[in-house]
């Protein structure tokens, strides 16, 4: 945030203003102090990283392109960042695969759909995280779904139904990078069955974050959790 004071979760919406743009808005996340960031504004030089990455790597592992952005120094703990990542990170592996004809004008579409769904802090206000509608955004441009569609559509459901289930059994609290790994765990499964995709996803991910989890890591609980004693 602004002055670097814990984040306040408020329960009901507030007349906020960004104190960077301007932007007056109802949020919901502010520091004590009265501070506030839009998600334009929260997400800019992140979001120039992750889309930089995403369009110029050529690497057919998503695993291997989240890892790679979530190391980008300024990136949140936790943040709709992640699902930019997520849906970005498949995408450019399906790209580079080269067996689903996947182009930069569908990875900037999904970002554009992921941009409708994923804002800051829902995940715990409406118990979706913009996560599962990113991957899901991911297999709609995939499978051609759109409202009326049949099997493309019920497949898209399908896909963000189970990442939304994996993403819930990691939940307590609530862990963005845990929840990316996860997705995109789901994400490969789906396609390996349905698509017949050879993505690069051997790579098991091990998580270097847990001591910046502002609500506190689950720690051996996480399946990713590795023990700070234990990191080179």
């Amino acid at each position: 945030m602004v002055c670097g004071e814990m984040l306040q979760y408020h329960e009901k919406s507030l007349d906020v203003t960004c104190n960077f743009c301007g932007r007056s808005e109802h949020g919901l996340i502010t520091c004590p102090k009265g501070h506030y960031i839009c998600d334009n504004c929260h997400n800019r030089d992140a979001m120039q990283v992750i889309e930089d990455l995403v369009f110029t790597t050529n690497s057919a592992d998503p695993i291997v392109i989240a890892e790679l952005a979530m190391s980008f120094p300024n990136l949140p703990m936790l943040g709709c960042q992640h699902a930019y990542i997520a849906g970005g990170a498949l995408m450019a592996a399906l790209k580079n695969e080269g067996g689903t004809n996947i182009t930069d004008d569908d990875i900037k579409e999904v970002f554009i759909r992921t941009e409708k769904q994923a804002h800051g802090g829902y995940c715990g206000l409406t118990g979706v995280c913009g996560i599962a509608p990113a991957i899901g955004a991911c297999f709609s441009v995939l499978t051609g779904s759109k409202c009326g569609k049949d099997e493309e559509q019920r497949t898209t459901m399908e896909v963000v139904t189970t990442v939304s289930q994996a993403m819930t059994n990691l939940t307590g609290p609530s862990c963005c990078k845990a929840y990316v790994w996860a997705a995109l765990k789901v994400a490969d499964e789906f396609l390996k069955e349905s698509f017949d995709t050879n993505l690069h996803s051997g790579s098991k991910p091990t998580c270097r974050y847990s001591a910046k989890h502002p609500h506190g890591c689950r720690e051996t609980s996480c399946p990713y959790f590795l023990s700070q004693k234990d990191i080179p």
